[in-house]
């Protein structure tokens, strides 16, 4: 038979009533009855009720997180990070996928806030209006998305592409295309931004496509207008749009890196092992969950006006691998215009 709190008071020479104040707010118990108490606990190896410690403490000893799409292995590896920094902590975690619609978000992260003691919001598609709407139902912390007075974590993707362009600049390219991640996506404006400071800076001109969606598919659709824009290098807003670009290239049998240089971002295990081995940007997946966990249980709520927000910024790092080199012979003003439509110049030559 399991052990109950009863066989633990009979043990420790104390009521019921006790042994719940011991093991649940051991505050309001004298130090030397709550050490009997959770020795006895100990000793008969009694586990308690997490419901029953759940109205004794106010706490469920449960988190969540809401991820946009469970497919992207990028989310993965951001859950990898939450659940080992969880279950060191003693938490539980809840997972969901909004699949990349705000309105699914909002309404995941109001039913999870009945069952948890906060929850993560990876990269939200929510809006701010609908984000601050959800701090008065549960405790959040924000992972690549700023919003005042809510606690989150970065990864820096503006430094990320600021070593991209870098990287492609020293190499001699000098007209080079974007292909654009959600057009609402925090991660998507912040590598726009260091994007377009680090083209102007090395006199790089920019050809901006897009909004596609962050997959595979959304590389193959982008790869024809990339190559139709006469640069010689395509930057994507991920890996898996990458890898969709490297396809298509291999269709068209435009030769990467010796015709086209491609660079993606995020550093998946796919980005290693595809043929040939792409170069990205490396992001801390798996740091990036463990840190906003960290910020979750540090209970800070929304901090009282004037208090600063928590925020923790983590490094990104520049993964060279075969898909980029140097530049072909031919130079960007021998090669077509850029065509009208949906390509965007940023030419920062003036």
């Amino acid at each position: 038979m399991p052990v109950t709190i009863h066989d633990v008071a009979r043990r420790a020479k104390v009521s019921a009533s006790t042994v719940s104040r011991a093991l649940g707010a051991s505050h309001h118990v004298r130090g030397t009855t709550r050490d009997r108490v959770l020795a006895a606990a100990r000793e008969l190896g009694y586990q308690p009720n997490p419901a029953a410690q759940s109205l004794i403490t106010g706490k469920t000893g449960n988190i969540g997180i809401v991820v946009p799409d469970l497919g992207n292995p990028f989310y993965t590896g951001v859950l990898r990070g939450v659940q080992s920094r969880a279950r060191a902590g003693g938490y539980a975690v809840f997972f969901a996928d909004c699949e990349e619609d705000a309105s699914a978000e909002e309404a995941l992260v109001r039913s999870m806030a009945r069952q948890v003691d906060g929850v993560i919001i990876c990269a939200p598609f929510s809006s701010d209006t609908q984000l601050n709407g959800l701090r008065s139902v549960t405790s959040l912390t924000l992972l690549n998305r700023r919003l005042r007075g809510v606690p989150a974590v970065f990864m820096d993707s503006a430094g990320g592409m600021k070593q991209v362009v870098d990287h492609l600049a020293a190499l001699g390219h000098r007209r080079c295309a974007y292909l654009n991640g959600p057009h609402n996506a925090w991660s998507n404006r912040e590598r726009r931004r260091g994007l377009r400071a680090a083209a102007a800076r090395r006199h790089v001109a920019v050809v901006e496509f897009g909004p596609f969606e962050p997959k595979f598919s959304g590389g193959v659709q982008a790869a024809d207008l990339a190559l139709a824009s006469g640069v010689s290098a395509v930057i994507a807003y991920n890996d898996l749009m990458a890898l969709g670009v490297l396809s298509r290239l291999a269709d068209r049998r435009v030769a990467v890196p010796d015709e086209m240089s491609v660079v993606g971002f995020d550093n998946l295990l796919y980005a290693a092992v595809c043929a040939p081995p792409l170069t990205t940007v490396a992001m801390p997946m798996e740091a990036g969950g463990r840190a906003a966990v960290d910020l979750l249980l540090a209970g800070v709520g929304t901090p009282a006006d004037g208090d600063p927000t928590p925020c923790r910024e983590l490094s990104t790092n520049l993964i060279v691998r075969a898909t980029t080199a140097p530049a072909p012979d031919s130079s960007s003003a021998a090669r077509p215009a850029p065509p009208p439509g949906p390509g965007k110049v940023t030419d920062t030559d003036d």
